[in-house]
């Protein structure tokens, strides 16, 4: 049976939380999936109709985040969030989230000032650069960037996500964490309504991301927060033997499938049901010992990698679209690409992510 006794996936590792063991096959998964979305990022240049994109399903990774998040959430602090407070709670996600989105923020910058590939970089006024770099930092939606299609925050699109995931940590904090399972198990029925209507009016459920599509994203982070939260508290988790290795093929059938005819129903199911059953799967099933550091490797990095890539991915996207590389060039660029856009991840998870955590949580105690 699963019980109260292992880790959250991105709790600080406070004195009290070390206790509790990591989900690694969940640490791995998560990190499939932020592998995912890299490679979406780059090939949607290469093929804006996502019809066509071999991957063109990526960007429900970030559902699978959500839902991933609200299981964490609620493993980690349920049964603690009282005895510490609700200061401490937010100050516990802040030093936990808040670092990398700096840090995106500031390579996003970089990035915009100095893009070798942008035939017209400098469209904006130093003062206007400076509003967009502050309400990137602390996390204001800004969809004034009309050359990057009004992207909620323009240094750095993925902080979209992080924002919906704030909002939904506030909710927890002051809502959802005194619901009763059966108040919540309501409240995911009707935020699953909402979803459901999100993805058949726009066709999909990429929404979110930009100042049109803005409340799409409350959709999807209300039913797959909420939907991880009920995992944990109803227990769902299902004790089996299909491993690390099975379970990420799972996962990255969602984001190749093809594309059908009902396309938003297909994707609505993928969110509603199946990311869930990834998660109860993953909950309950044995990993191997040699896959072990594979898998935390794996998580640690997943973080890191979201929010630091997409600063070359705006480059790219200059590069493909002033100079149109051919096919083979096109292939090295992005499998290359890929593997330094990790070295990079890890730096900055290594050199600057974790010491500056540990440094205010020090600073906090």
């Amino acid at each position: 049976m699963f019980k109260i006794s292992s880790p959250p996936l991105s709790s600080p590792a406070t004195k009290n939380l070390k206790s509790k063991k990591h989900f690694l096959i969940l640490d791995g998964l998560r990190g499939v999936a932020a592998l995912a979305v890299v490679i979406f990022h780059f090939m949607e240049w290469v093929y804006p109709d996502f019809s066509k994109n071999f991957i063109g399903h990526g960007f429900l990774a970030v559902d699978f985040f959500f839902c991933l998040s609200g299981f964490v959430v609620g493993y980690a602090y349920d049964d603690r969030i009282q005895k510490i407070g609700t200061w401490e709670f937010f100050k516990s996600r802040l030093i936990r989230l808040h670092p990398l989105i700096i840090l995106g923020s500031v390579l996003g910058l970089l990035a915009l000032l100095f893009d070798p590939f942008a035939l017209d970089a400098q469209g904006y006024g130093t003062g206007r650069i400076i509003l967009i770099f502050l309400c990137s930092i602390f996390l204001i939606p800004l969809p004034v960037m009309e050359d990057r299609a009004f992207n909620l925050f323009g240094l750095n699109a993925p902080s979209w996500s992080l924002f919906w995931e704030y909002v939904a940590n506030i909710v927890y904090a002051l809502v959802l964490y005194r619901l009763g399972r059966r108040y919540l198990l309501v409240v995911t029925l009707l935020a699953a309504i909402a979803l459901g209507y999100v993805s058949y009016s726009a066709g999909n459920l990429l929404g979110g991301w930009t100042g049109e599509n803005f409340w799409d994203g409350c959709a999807r982070i209300s039913y797959s927060f909420s939907m991880g939260l009920l995992i944990f508290r109803y227990n769902w988790v299902i004790k089996n033997q299909i491993g690390f290795i099975f379970l990420a093929l799972l996962l990255s059938l969602a984001f190749v499938m093809p594309y059908f005819e009902m396309n938003w129903m297909i994707e609505t199911a993928i969110v509603l049901f199946y990311f869930p059953l990834l998660i109860s799967l993953g909950a309950g099933s044995s990993l191997s010992k040699r896959l072990k550091n594979f898998c935390k490797f794996s998580g640690d990095i997943s973080y890191p990698l979201y929010m630091t890539h997409y600063a070359v991915i705006w480059m790219f996207g200059n590069y493909y679209t002033n100079y149109q590389p051919g096919e083979t060039q096109t292939f090295l660029i992005i499998s290359l690409g890929t593997i330094v856009l990790i070295g990079v991840a890890y730096v900055a998870m290594v050199a600057y992510d974790i010491p500056v955590r540990k440094y205010l949580n020090r600073k906090r105690k």
